[in-house]
Protein backbone atom coordinates (compact mmCIF):
# COMPACT_ATOMS: atom_id res chain seq x y z
CA UNK A 1 0.00 0.00 0.00
CA UNK A 2 2.31 2.21 1.01
CA UNK A 3 6.75 2.07 -0.43
CA UNK A 4 10.45 3.26 -0.21
CA UNK A 5 8.97 6.39 -1.21
CA UNK A 6 7.21 7.54 2.20
CA UNK A 7 11.02 7.29 3.82
CA UNK A 8 13.05 9.38 1.40
CA UNK A 9 12.81 12.31 4.12
CA UNK A 10 14.04 9.78 6.98
CA UNK A 11 16.90 8.55 4.77
CA UNK A 12 17.81 11.49 3.61
CA UNK A 13 18.37 12.53 7.10
CA UNK A 14 20.25 9.55 8.30
CA UNK A 15 22.57 9.90 5.35
CA UNK A 16 23.89 12.92 6.72
CA UNK A 17 24.24 11.19 9.91
CA UNK A 18 26.69 8.99 7.92
CA UNK A 19 24.11 6.28 7.13
CA UNK A 20 24.42 3.97 3.93
CA UNK A 21 20.99 3.75 3.70
CA UNK A 22 18.38 1.80 1.09
CA UNK A 23 14.55 2.04 1.02
CA UNK A 24 13.20 -0.52 -1.46
CA UNK A 25 9.82 -1.25 -2.64
CA UNK A 26 8.40 -3.86 -2.77
CA UNK A 27 7.08 -6.41 -5.45
CA UNK A 28 3.29 -4.96 -6.79
CA UNK A 29 3.54 -1.56 -4.32
CA UNK A 30 4.39 1.68 -4.71
CA UNK A 31 6.46 3.06 -7.47
CA UNK A 32 6.15 -1.08 -8.45
CA UNK A 33 2.64 -1.51 -8.62
CA UNK A 34 2.83 -1.98 -12.27
CA UNK A 35 5.39 -5.38 -11.75
CA UNK A 36 3.46 -8.98 -11.33
CA UNK A 37 -0.28 -8.07 -11.67
CA UNK A 38 -0.59 -10.47 -13.83
CA UNK A 39 1.73 -13.03 -11.42
CA UNK A 40 1.77 -14.56 -8.66
CA UNK A 41 2.75 -12.00 -5.90
CA UNK A 42 3.07 -13.46 -2.11
CA UNK A 43 4.89 -12.82 1.07
CA UNK A 44 7.34 -14.71 -0.26
CA UNK A 45 7.97 -12.04 -3.02
CA UNK A 46 8.77 -10.03 -0.52
CA UNK A 47 10.99 -11.53 1.44
CA UNK A 48 13.05 -11.87 -1.71
CA UNK A 49 12.73 -8.29 -2.85
CA UNK A 50 14.62 -7.45 1.04
CA UNK A 51 17.01 -10.60 0.41
CA UNK A 52 18.19 -9.54 -3.06
CA UNK A 53 18.77 -6.21 -1.99
CA UNK A 54 21.06 -7.17 1.02
CA UNK A 55 23.08 -9.73 -1.04
CA UNK A 56 23.83 -7.87 -4.29
CA UNK A 57 24.44 -4.84 -2.63
CA UNK A 58 27.03 -7.30 -0.75
CA UNK A 59 25.73 -5.68 2.19
CA UNK A 60 26.95 -6.46 5.94
CA UNK A 61 26.09 -5.30 9.34
CA UNK A 62 22.90 -4.42 8.28
CA UNK A 63 20.36 -2.42 10.68
CA UNK A 64 17.38 -3.71 8.86
CA UNK A 65 13.93 -1.98 9.62
CA UNK A 66 10.69 -2.75 8.83
CA UNK A 67 7.37 -0.77 9.46
CA UNK A 68 3.61 -2.17 10.08
CA UNK A 69 2.81 -4.50 7.60
CA UNK A 70 6.77 -4.58 6.66
CA UNK A 71 7.77 -6.48 10.36
CA UNK A 72 6.57 -9.79 8.28
CA UNK A 73 8.75 -9.76 4.97
CA UNK A 74 11.45 -8.56 7.04
CA UNK A 75 11.29 -11.13 9.62
CA UNK A 76 11.21 -13.87 6.37
CA UNK A 77 14.29 -12.01 5.31
CA UNK A 78 16.22 -11.74 8.29
CA UNK A 79 15.41 -15.99 8.87
CA UNK A 80 17.73 -15.66 5.51
CA UNK A 81 20.54 -13.16 5.74
CA UNK A 82 20.97 -13.69 9.47
CA UNK A 83 25.40 -13.50 9.04
CA UNK A 84 24.89 -9.83 7.42
CA UNK A 85 22.78 -8.43 10.19
CA UNK A 86 23.75 -6.49 13.14
CA UNK A 87 20.18 -5.43 14.47
CA UNK A 88 16.69 -6.21 13.13
CA UNK A 89 14.39 -2.96 14.06
CA UNK A 90 10.12 -3.40 14.29
CA UNK A 91 8.78 0.11 13.61
CA UNK A 92 5.08 -0.21 15.08
CA UNK A 93 5.09 -3.41 13.42
CA UNK A 94 3.90 -7.04 13.17
CA UNK A 95 5.85 -9.45 14.64
CA UNK A 96 5.39 -13.29 13.34
CA UNK A 97 5.30 -16.73 14.80
CA UNK A 98 6.28 -19.31 12.66
CA UNK A 99 3.79 -20.42 10.28
CA UNK A 100 1.25 -17.32 11.08
CA UNK A 101 0.95 -15.02 7.72
CA UNK A 102 -0.34 -11.30 8.68
CA UNK A 103 -4.05 -12.24 8.61
CA UNK A 104 -3.34 -14.06 11.68
CA UNK A 105 -2.12 -10.67 12.98
CA UNK A 106 -4.58 -8.24 11.54
CA UNK A 107 -8.14 -7.46 12.58
CA UNK A 108 -10.21 -10.19 11.60
CA UNK A 109 -12.87 -7.64 10.02
CA UNK A 110 -9.96 -7.17 7.72
CA UNK A 111 -8.77 -10.73 7.52
CA UNK A 112 -12.73 -11.59 6.30
CA UNK A 113 -12.57 -9.17 3.65
CA UNK A 114 -9.26 -10.20 2.07
CA UNK A 115 -10.60 -13.99 1.73
CA UNK A 116 -13.72 -12.48 0.12
CA UNK A 117 -12.08 -10.62 -2.43
CA UNK A 118 -9.89 -13.55 -3.46
CA UNK A 119 -12.81 -15.57 -3.17
CA UNK A 120 -14.37 -13.10 -5.65
CA UNK A 121 -11.77 -12.47 -7.80
CA UNK A 122 -9.05 -15.05 -7.60
CA UNK A 123 -5.46 -15.30 -6.18
CA UNK A 124 -4.29 -11.90 -8.01
CA UNK A 125 -6.19 -10.07 -6.67
CA UNK A 126 -4.78 -6.73 -4.67
CA UNK A 127 -6.06 -5.34 -1.43
CA UNK A 128 -7.37 -1.84 -1.36
CA UNK A 129 -6.99 -0.05 1.83
CA UNK A 130 -10.24 0.42 3.97
CA UNK A 131 -11.77 3.28 4.22
CA UNK A 132 -12.59 3.52 7.53
CA UNK A 133 -9.06 2.22 8.89
CA UNK A 134 -7.11 4.95 6.86
CA UNK A 135 -9.83 7.66 8.02
CA UNK A 136 -8.35 6.25 11.79
CA UNK A 137 -5.07 6.00 10.81
CA UNK A 138 -4.90 9.53 9.21
CA UNK A 139 -7.92 11.15 10.46
CA UNK A 140 -8.51 14.99 8.57
CA UNK A 141 -6.42 17.54 10.78
CA UNK A 142 -3.60 15.22 11.32
CA UNK A 143 -1.72 16.34 8.84
CA UNK A 144 -2.17 19.31 6.50
CA UNK A 145 -4.54 18.87 3.96
CA UNK A 146 -1.58 19.46 1.37
CA UNK A 147 0.55 16.58 2.81
CA UNK A 148 -2.48 14.24 3.50
CA UNK A 149 -4.19 14.22 0.15
CA UNK A 150 -0.31 13.49 -1.72
CA UNK A 151 0.46 10.73 0.57
CA UNK A 152 -3.07 9.27 0.34
CA UNK A 153 -2.99 9.60 -3.99
CA UNK A 154 0.00 7.85 -3.74
CA UNK A 155 -1.31 4.34 -1.77
CA UNK A 156 -1.50 1.62 -3.89
CA UNK A 157 -3.60 -1.71 -3.42
CA UNK A 158 -1.40 -4.19 -2.19
CA UNK A 159 -1.11 -7.79 -3.58
CA UNK A 160 -3.50 -10.11 -1.60
CA UNK A 161 -1.62 -12.88 -1.19
CA UNK A 162 1.49 -11.29 0.80
CA UNK A 163 -1.29 -11.20 3.32
CA UNK A 164 -2.09 -14.52 3.64
CA UNK A 165 0.69 -16.53 2.53
CA UNK A 166 2.00 -18.08 6.16
CA UNK A 167 5.83 -17.77 7.12
CA UNK A 168 7.97 -19.92 6.81
CA UNK A 169 10.91 -20.09 9.56
CA UNK A 170 14.36 -21.95 10.29
CA UNK A 171 14.23 -20.17 13.27
CA UNK A 172 17.89 -18.51 12.79
CA UNK A 173 15.51 -15.30 12.64
CA UNK A 174 15.86 -16.17 16.64
CA UNK A 175 19.85 -15.34 16.63
CA UNK A 176 19.37 -11.87 15.41
CA UNK A 177 19.42 -9.30 17.65
CA UNK A 178 16.32 -7.62 17.64
CA UNK A 179 14.60 -4.47 18.61
CA UNK A 180 10.97 -2.45 18.75
CA UNK A 181 10.08 0.86 18.25
CA UNK A 182 6.67 1.19 19.63
CA UNK A 183 4.48 4.37 18.58
CA UNK A 184 2.26 5.51 21.34
CA UNK A 185 0.03 8.33 20.04
CA UNK A 186 -3.35 7.58 18.18
CA UNK A 187 -5.40 4.36 19.08
CA UNK A 188 -7.63 2.77 16.56
CA UNK A 189 -11.22 3.21 17.16
CA UNK A 190 -12.61 0.06 19.10
CA UNK A 191 -15.48 -0.60 16.52
CA UNK A 192 -12.34 -0.95 13.90
CA UNK A 193 -10.49 -3.67 16.31
CA UNK A 194 -8.08 -3.68 19.34
CA UNK A 195 -4.60 -2.38 18.31
CA UNK A 196 -2.83 -5.41 15.93
CA UNK A 197 0.25 -3.81 16.57
CA UNK A 198 0.30 -4.28 20.67
CA UNK A 199 1.06 -7.99 20.49
CA UNK A 200 4.65 -7.77 19.24
CA UNK A 201 5.20 -5.30 21.50
CA UNK A 202 4.31 -6.46 24.39
CA UNK A 203 6.63 -9.83 22.77
CA UNK A 204 9.52 -7.11 22.96
CA UNK A 205 9.09 -5.93 26.34
CA UNK A 206 9.12 -10.03 27.52
CA UNK A 207 11.98 -10.99 25.66
CA UNK A 208 13.85 -8.74 26.73
CA UNK A 209 14.87 -6.70 23.34
CA UNK A 210 15.76 -3.38 22.99
CA UNK A 211 12.89 -1.15 23.18
CA UNK A 212 11.72 2.47 22.19
CA UNK A 213 8.60 4.39 22.22
CA UNK A 214 8.06 7.59 20.06
CA UNK A 215 5.07 9.64 21.22
CA UNK A 216 4.18 9.75 17.25
CA UNK A 217 0.84 8.13 15.35
CA UNK A 218 1.48 4.68 13.35
CA UNK A 219 3.67 6.01 10.70
CA UNK A 220 6.44 7.68 12.54
CA UNK A 221 8.18 8.48 9.29
CA UNK A 222 5.15 10.81 8.14
CA UNK A 223 4.40 12.33 11.23
CA UNK A 224 7.62 12.91 12.38
CA UNK A 225 10.78 12.23 9.83
CA UNK A 226 13.31 14.22 12.36
CA UNK A 227 12.21 11.63 15.41
CA UNK A 228 12.36 8.34 13.62
CA UNK A 229 15.71 9.35 12.07
CA UNK A 230 17.09 10.19 15.67
CA UNK A 231 15.83 6.66 17.06
CA UNK A 232 17.04 4.89 14.12
CA UNK A 233 20.49 6.76 14.46
CA UNK A 234 20.66 5.66 18.41
CA UNK A 235 19.43 2.14 17.68
CA UNK A 236 22.75 1.84 14.88
CA UNK A 237 25.08 3.37 17.28
CA UNK A 238 23.97 1.33 19.95
CA UNK A 239 25.16 -1.78 17.74
CA UNK A 240 28.03 -0.55 16.42
CA UNK A 241 26.67 -1.39 13.28
CA UNK A 242 28.12 0.96 10.88
CA UNK A 243 26.04 -0.58 8.42
CA UNK A 244 23.09 0.47 6.22
CA UNK A 245 19.83 0.69 7.76
CA UNK A 246 17.37 -0.75 5.19
CA UNK A 247 13.62 0.13 5.59
CA UNK A 248 11.15 -2.40 4.53
CA UNK A 249 7.39 -1.11 3.80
Amino acid sequence: MGGGWEWSPVAGLLRERGHEVFTPTLTGMGDRAHVGVHDHVGLGTHIDDIVALIEFENLRDVVLCGASYGGVPVTGAADRVRQRLALLVYVDALVPHAGQSALDLLPAAFGRMVRDGVAKHGRHWRVPIPTDLLAALLPAGSLAEPVRADYVARLRDQPAATFTEPLHLTRAVDQVRRAFVRCTAGVLPVEISDDPIESGAHRARVEGWIYRELQVPHDPQLFDACLTATVLDELASAVSAGGSPVVAR
